[in-house]
């Protein structure tokens, strides 16, 4: 099942729909939003391309392509990530408007090896 929305993420648009019982997001939408690039398709494709020649990952095996409403109304494959693997995605753009994603994930990460460390840390709120 699909269920195509849009999201907004600082008055930008992502887009993003329902796959296998969980939201998936454009990659390009999110590369945009946080990069203000005005071509985010060629940064997503240098950031692919960047990310390979420096650690060796390759960023679309954590992609699916998934067809996305386009400005034209037409659907078009388009590379969507789930949740988690759009965090990841996000650790990997050198921008200012990122920073605040990874000090979050680095943040509750610390949190949560903390819990696990001390499980009664997570039954107090």
């Amino acid at each position: 099942m699909q269920d195509n929305h849009i999201a907004i993420f600082k008055n930008r648009k992502i887009r993003k729909t329902i796959f296998n019982k969980e939201w998936w997001f454009s990659v390009v939408d999110v590369v945009e939003a946080l990069t203000d690039s005005v071509k985010p398709r060629v940064y997503w494709n240098a950031m692919k391309t960047r990310i390979k020649s420096e650690d060796g990952v390759e960023l679309s095996t954590i992609c699916r392509q998934l067809k996305l409403i386009a400005n034209d109304g037409k659907y078009y494959e388009t590379d969507c990530a789930d949740t988690e693997g759009l965090f990841r995605l996000i650790q990997s753009i050198p921008s200012p408007k990122a920073e605040p994603f990874k000090r979050w994930l680095a943040k509750v990460g610390y949190e949560r090896i903390l819990e696990i460390e001390n499980p009664e840390l997570a039954t107090k709120s």
